[in-house]
C-alpha cells in the first residue's frame, strides 16, 4: 500500500511540473499574440494616416 501511495505522489509531481510549463508556454504564446496585434495595430494605423 505505502509503494502505491509512492507511486502516485511521483505522477502528480510530474503532473505539476507538465501543468506549471504550459502555463509558461501559454504565457509566452498570449504575449506574442499581443505583440503581432500592436504591430499590425500599428500598421493600419500608419495606412490610414492616423500616426
Amino acid at each position: 500500500m505505502e509503494a502505491r501511495i509512492t507511486r502516485l505522489e511521483a505522477h502528480i509531481e510530474h503532473i505539476r511540473e507538465d501543468v506549471s510549463s504550459i502555463k509558461v508556454d501559454i504565457r509566452i504564446l498570449l504575449g506574442m499574440i499581443i505583440a503581432a496585434a500592436l504591430g499590425l495595430a500599428g500598421l493600419m494605423a500608419k495606412g490610414f494616416g492616423w500616426f
